[in-house]
């Protein structure tokens, strides 16, 4: 069974997410274990201090390294051989092709959810790959961990409904986004499914499909 925790000072952020859909059903099936390392149990002091001011100034807070550091450590204890990933809007953006390297991978992974200014950055220590969803600056890493590890989930075999699902879908080859799909009505108030596709000719509707795939910018 693989592994995917989540070190995160909100944790309850992610009960809707690995309780509901796929989430739960990849859970319920025995193919994954999803759960989250509360960082603030590692907090110092009696108020479980996680963050403190940045040497040399500045504004706001930065995750203090000692919590961090305790918290990583327990989740290694916990899968020694999973793969620890930082979210930052410095690291790597995360593609699809990196969803399905990442899911084919038999080990499991420990995400860290920044939040406030940043992180100590004697944690990175202990990471072994920084990754980003886009260009853009979030609150925290919660939102980040829970987009990637979707996509990784859903193609680990035996998650999706059907066996080619994952191979005609947007970005997976890298360059395409999917082609237009209907269901049922043939005729939604004037509004008709495209012919070729109910014609059963399976090289013309291939070929519709192809040229009604847009291509990524």
């Amino acid at each position: 069974m693989r592994k995917f925790q989540v070190v995160t000072l909100f944790p309850d952020m992610f009960k809707g997410v690995f309780g509901n859909s796929m989430m739960w059903k990849a859970q319920k099936d025995g193919i994954v274990e999803l759960s989250t390392v509360d960082l603030r149990e590692y907090g110092l002091g009696p108020r479980r201090q996680v963050d403190d001011t940045p040497y040399g100034g500045g504004d706001g807070m930065l995750l203090m390294v000692e919590p961090l550091w305790n918290a990583i450590t327990a989740a290694k204890q916990n899968d020694p051989q999973a793969k620890v990933l930082l979210m930052t809007p410095r690291g790597q953006r995360w593609k699809q092709s990196m969803a399905q390297e990442y899911s084919e991978a038999e080990q499991g992974y420990i995400f860290v959810c920044g939040r406030y200014e940043g992180y100590d950055e004697r944690i990175l220590e202990l990471i072994d790959a920084e990754l980003s969803v886009g260009d853009y600056v979030l609150t925290g890493g919660e939102l980040p961990a829970m987009t990637i590890i979707d996509s990784i989930v859903r193609l680990i075999p035996g998650v999706l409904g059907g066996a080619e699902s994952a191979s005609i879908e947007s970005f997976s080859d890298g360059e395409t986004l999917e082609f237009p799909q209907y269901t049922r009505p043939e005729d939604w108030n004037g509004r008709k499914v495209p012919s070729v596709l109910l014609s059963g000719h399976h090289a013309d509707i291939a070929a519709w499909r192809a040229q009604n795939s847009k291509r990524a910018e």
